[in-house]
């Protein structure tokens, strides 16, 4: 599903097999940055592992926790999914689940059994939290769907004004060829966390799992290995944020055709929080993350020391005693059939 929006996050070190950038305009949707799990911090808990996998079509990560006190620790669980918002027709974000609350299709197990999660769903503008406004409305709290703006169409013009005033809502007038419309489209941010009580037991370790289809930012077309994106302003900042080198440009410039400016080329962009594994009580003993880009005959690039290739598609980053100090972003650039 492709809505509106935008959000981001950071990356680390070099891959030399493929690279992508940033594309075009507005043939673009936005990805939003996910993570791993939050715990309330406790002296006594610590990841002994972490594996985590990231690809376009899912997110998978597998934590061993372990409590080393002499009793059991109760504590709380959180996913926070990302921030969803939007403040125009013109924004263009990916969510991969047309959902009201589970947009990402979060799922979780600990020692294999599922968890049912509570939710926590917040409306926020310029710092203002509008929930209990929205809701009093009978407005849904989720900016990106559809039937949210049919619910502000449907209410009443001051209604509408004081919306508009709040700036919760944007005008969007227009004529389809059946004379002029009016419409409005909603402008806040979506805060949304799943969360849950968990006890650790005391002297052993606890295994939770968890899985998500990863927000994924694509365009029709790339800059990466063009005519022109080197001399583009942003440039730089694009290969660092993804790690990008001097052989990945190559292999994207020589897949450009005779007399083209750009390769024919898509691109894809994911974006993972990794910090959040910064918050335990040690270092991660084992940790582990395989990023697969798809098909064999694209390019990637992302950040990351140690990178080894493990397979046609996937590549492996190892680490123990690791304390990550950057998050993860991945750009995969994918061959058009035409």
């Amino acid at each position: 599903m492709t809505t509106r929006n935008t959000f981001a996050a950071a990356g680390a070190l070099a891959l030399a097999l493929g690279l992508p950038g940033s594309a075009g305009a507005n043939d673009s949707t936005a990805e939003l940055a996910a993570g791993g799990l939050v715990l309330t911090r406790n002296a006594a808990i610590e990841m002994r592992a972490e594996d985590l996998y990231i690809s376009a079509k899912a997110v998978r990560v597998r934590y061993r926790f372990a409590n080393t006190s002499d009793h059991d620790v109760t504590v709380t669980v959180a996913f926070p999914m990302p921030d969803v918002t939007t403040e125009g027709v013109d924004d263009m974000i990916s969510i991969p689940v047309e959902s009201a609350t589970n947009f990402l299709g979060f799922s979780t197990l600990v020692d294999g059994k599922p968890v049912a999660a509570k939710m926590e769903q917040k409306a926020i503008k310029k710092g203002v939290d509008r929930t209990a406004y929205l809701r009093g409305l009978g407005v849904p709290l989720a900016p990106h769907l559809a039937a949210t703006n049919a619910v502000l169409d449907r209410l009443p013009k001051a209604v509408q004004d004081e919306l508009v005033r709040l700036e919760l809502a944007v005008p969007d007038d227009y004529d389809a060829g059946k004379g002029p419309e009016h419409h409005l489209d909603a402008a806040w941010t979506l805060k949304t966390t799943f969360y849950w009580t968990q006890t650790f037991p005391a002297g052993r370790e606890l295994v939770v799992q968890h899985r998500y289809k990863p927000s994924v930012g694509e365009s029709a077309g790339t800059s990466w290995g063009s005519t022109y994106f080197a001399s583009d302003a942003a440039y730089a900042e694009r290969r660092a944020h993804y790690c990008v080198d001097d052989a990945f440009i190559a292999a994207a410039t020589r897949a450009r055709r005779p007399g083209d400016i750009s390769p024919p080329m898509t691109e894809q962009r994911i974006e993972y929080v990794l910090t959040t594994g910064a918050n335990w009580k040690a270092p991660i003993g084992d940790f582990r993350m395989v990023i697969d880009k798809g098909d064999p005959t694209s390019l990637i690039s992302f950040c990351g020391e140690g990178v080894r290739k493990i397979g046609p598609t996937t590549f492996e980053v190892r680490h123990a005693n690791y304390t990550p100090a950057r998050d993860v972003s991945v750009v995969i650039l994918k061959r058009r059939g035409d």
